[in-house]
Formats: C-alpha cells, sequence, structure tokens
C-alpha cells in the first residue's frame, strides 16, 4: 500500500491546482443564492467532534426547516428521535459544525462550516413548533463559511434517478438488525410491525 502521508505528496498527485471557481465561490455569509438553497432543501447532513470521535447525523423536515435568522446565522430545530444526542452532546464541548444540505432533484449540494450553540430559549422554540410540538431544543450556527458544491458527486451516483431507487424489501429491515445485534432480545417482526404507527405518532 502506497501511503500519502505529508501535504507535499498529496497536492503533487491532484494538480493543476483549483480552477477559481472552486474557491471564489466561498464566502463568511449567505448571499440571496446561498439563502435561496437553504429555504429549499429538506435534509441535511450534521457533522460534529467531540472527545469520543465524530459524529455524522442525518435531519430532515419540510423545506425551510432551517430558518436563515440573518446572512450569518441559521437555526435548526432538533426534532424528536431516538435521545442519544450524540450531536448535542458533542456541540457542548466543541462547537465546531458542518452542514451539507440536499435538494431533491437538485445537483448542486450546499455545503457551511460554522460555530454552533444549543438554545433552550422558550419562545425560540415555540416558534418552530409544529402540530403544537415544540424541539427540545435549537442549534444555533454561526456561518464560518458556506459554499455550494459541484454536482459531479450526484451524477455520478445517479441519486435521483427513479431508477436508482432501491426496494426495500431488498434490505435488512431495522427489527432485522437489532435483532442481529442482540441474539433476538431486541427487535425482530414485531419491531419492524410497530414502527409505523409509533414513527406517525413520534415525528415531532
Amino acid at each position: 500500500m502506497t501511503i500519502v502521508d505529508s501535504l507535499e505528496a498529496l497536492e503533487a498527485l491532484y494538480r493543476p491546482a483549483p480552477v477559481a471557481a472552486s474557491t471564489v465561490k466561498v464566502a463568511d455569509r449567505l448571499i440571496p443564492e446561498y439563502r435561496a438553497l437553504v429555504e429549499a432543501s429538506p435534509f441535511l447532513a450534521l457533522a460534529t467532534v467531540g472527545p469520543e470521535g465524530l459524529d455524522c447525523s442525518p435531519r430532515g423536515d419540510q423545506p425551510g426547516f432551517v430558518r436563515v435568522a440573518d446572512e450569518r446565522t441559521l437555526i435548526l430545530p432538533d426534532r424528536r428521535g431516538n435521545n442519544r444526542i450524540d450531536s448535542l452532546r458533542n456541540v457542548v464541548r466543541d462547537p465546531r459544525v458542518a452542514l451539507m444540505f440536499l435538494i431533491p432533484g437538485s445537483g448542486t449540494t450546499f455545503r457551511v462550516n460554522g460555530r454552533a450553540v444549543i438554545s433552550a430559549d422558550p419562545d425560540l422554540l415555540e416558534s418552530f413548533a409544529v402540530d403544537g410540538k415544540a424541539p427540545r431544543t435549537c442549534l444555533v450556527v454561526t456561518v464560518v463559511e458556506a459554499y455550494f458544491q459541484c454536482a459531479r458527486a450526484i451524477v455520478r451516483s445517479g441519486l435521483w434517478k427513479p431508477e436508482n431507487q432501491v426496494d426495500p424489501a431488498s434490505l435488512p429491515t431495522p427489527g432485522a438488525m437489532l435483532a442481529a445485534m442482540t441474539a433476538g432480545a431486541v427487535g425482530g417482526k414485531p419491531y419492524d410491525d410497530a414502527w409505523p404507527e409509533r414513527a406517525a405518532a413520534t415525528l415531532w
């Protein structure tokens, strides 16, 4: 195995240097065009770092669920989940975060690197309520870098092509995976059978 263990060796493999379009797109705020991408997105991946290591967690809701408070501030409600709070544990100890937004049908992804704090302000939480249910906390992100990513990865993956959609029946179910991890003590068919009703009752 040939290991690349220096910046010089790495950069030698990736020549020529990036063209201007790869670097001039980086902003320290949300220009109107970047704001439009955030407001169109129903899904993002949230990356955090803490003493135990890294975490990358999915976040999703209706388009615009991430509020643009101003050109340098995003607010992300923490909707109901499994209460592991891995991302939030990390943010309490290390404020660095990265967000990658996806927009169904678009090859353009949007990235934000920044610093976050966790807010439990009652008025703020209430402003994010859905069906009378407010999030327990919100993540308030100060933008450090914001930029769009070109469409190559989406094009190569064919992510949005209907013919590429995977039949869920061809994959292990959550219940099957839990049963495999616990020798049948947790999960199984009862877990899968109960999931639709449980999810419907706990989305918000």
